[in-house]
């Protein structure tokens, strides 16, 4: 296989927030508690939530990673502090209790469980419904055997959160594995974060498509060595860190295009801009 065509994947990896779960579906609650002000204290509090996770993970001391990691939902609540003061927000305790719940239970993308349905549902080499011990254990290598990759989630989220979101959304049981960043204390764009992947599916990073609407996230996971998809929600601009997607679209039809691609046979690096050696680049139309 040559160093420019990206293999078939061995697993799909999707970030949580604001790739399948919309985080920015807390602005009703925020609009009727501060009229005219729900869209900007979202906006403002996602901004924070971020630049808090990536600082902690930053100021770490070489020789003490994690000592200044706290779980994603505390600093989810930091960040609700910080957006409401600066926009000089009163949050007492019950509306504060009130938009924290609605971030716990973020509404699903429209496109998000139809499409996790259909790459689920494809024809495998394993069947039936295994526990979370057995996933563990005999799915490590979800895909390398299967007609379908295995799927999973990497996320900032602490473990309790993804649970309640995953099953509020209506996505139990759609994922090989859930995984989040608190095993390891170190917040994406971390390397050892997106190294959660490839140990639970005992893959290479270029043999996983990750999957992320955040273009930060996109970048560090093209770093680490990831076939990377821009599932671009929001029609933003790429960031200016010289990192092209392997492929780039608007929605989750999108990224099935996307992997149909790769599985097209006498596909070639040709079909694509191969900006970065890891493999070709291809562009979708934003769909549904």
């Amino acid at each position: 296989m040559s160093a420019t065509t990206t293999p078939f994947p061995k697993a799909v990896i999707f970030d949580a927030y604001g790739t399948l779960f919309d985080v920015h579906s807390v602005i009703a609650a925020a609009e009727q508690m501060f009229p005219g002000h729900g869209e900007p204290l979202s906006q403002l509090w996602r901004q924070k939530q971020i630049e808090y996770t990536q600082l902690r993970t930053l100021a770490d001391p070489a020789g003490a990673p994690g000592a200044h990691y706290r779980p994603f939902w505390d600093i989810t609540l930091d960040a609700l502090r910080f957006a409401a003061k600066k926009l000089h927000l009163t949050l007492g305790r019950a509306a504060e209790k009130r938009l924290m719940d609605e971030y716990a239970c973020l509404s699903a993308f429209p496109d998000a469980v139809p499409a996790l349905r259909q790459l689920r549902d494809a024809p495998s080499a394993s069947s039936g419904t295994e526990s979370a011990a057995a996933s563990a254990s005999n799915k490590a290598g979800a895909g390398a055997n299967s007609t379908r990759p295995g799927l999973a989630i990497l996320s900032n989220g602490n473990p309790q959160m993804l649970d309640i979101a995953v099953k509020s959304a209506g996505m139990t049981r759609l994922f090989d594995h859930v995984l989040s960043v608190d095993t390891v204390r170190a917040y994406k764009p971390s390397p050892v974060a997106y190294t959660l992947g490839t140990q639970a599916f005992n893959a290479e990073p270029r043999e996983i498509v990750f999957v992320s609407s955040n273009g930060w996230d996109v970048a560090g996971a093209d770093w680490f060595g990831f076939t990377t998809f821009w599932l671009n929600r929001q029609n933003a601009p790429a960031e200016e860190l010289g990192v092209t997607p392997h492929g780039v679209g608007g929605g989750m039809n999108d990224l099935l295009a996307f992997l149909k691609s790769l599985a097209s046979p006498g596909r070639n690096s040709s079909t694509g801009n191969t900006g970065n050696p890891g493999g070709s680049r291809t562009r979708h139309s934003p769909g549904a």
